[in-house]
């Protein structure tokens, strides 16, 4: 009799034994799911608000601002209205302007170029500015060091003024503010460009002016 009853319960306490360990595995993998989303969750939310800071520190202050334009920086430092002028000057040069930012990669690319132009066309009453875009704030530890090791030798402004919006169409109304961008001017005769320049486009369009 026992062993009728053994062999009826043994394999009913198996399956009842089995059923647990089915059942604790899926309430394991419940909770173990439910712990890496809400880790992914809290890692994502702490990545962003660190984004968010590193964003907020990059905005310079106006302690920064007034500790970079220093007399014996080498690239002054002009909101737009201090710097407009030198975008409409009338004394028969031939001004190129050129928009840039360390960050910039088309920039970086062409700069040579507006190397080359400013010394190739001295002669000629051609008069290369560099207008970086960059933060005040990376002035002495990024832009200049790119400058002396590039051997820039054209004059560099950095232009540190947040009303874009207000200040971009007064370059020209039809910029959307990407970079790299350039006027070439001459008095009255201007032309706007938002591309990047091979050395020969740069030239030819140059030559215009001449």
């Amino acid at each position: 009799m026992n062993e009728l009853l053994n062999d009826f319960y043994l394999p009913l306490r198996m399956n009842i034994f089995n059923g647990f360990k089915i059942i604790s595995l899926n309430l394991f993998q419940k909770y173990f799911l439910s712990a890496i989303l809400i880790f992914l969750t809290l890692f994502t939310s702490c990545k962003e608000q660190k984004e968010e800071e590193s964003i907020a520190e990059s905005a310079p202050t106006e302690k920064e601002v007034e500790a970079t334009n220093s007399s014996d920086s080498k690239v002054p430092i002009y909101k737009f209205d201090e710097f407009e002028p030198l975008l409409n000057q009338d004394d028969g040069n031939i001004y190129v302007v050129n928009f840039w930012a360390t960050w910039c990669k088309p920039c970086i690319k062409e700069l040579p170029y507006f190397k080359t132009v400013g010394e190739k066309y001295a002669d000629q009453n051609v008069k290369v500015l560099l207008v970086s875009i960059d933060f005040p704030k990376l002035l002495e530890k990024q832009v200049i060091p790119f400058i002396e090791k590039n051997e820039l030798k054209s004059p560099v402004v950095l232009l540190d003024d947040t009303g874009a919006n207000e200040w971009i169409p007064k370059v020209d109304e039809s910029w959307s503010g990407a970079i790299p961008a350039t006027v070439i001017y001459k008095g009255d005769q201007r032309k706007f460009f938002e591309q990047s320049f091979t050395l020969e486009e740069l030239e030819k369009e140059l030559n215009t002016f001449l």
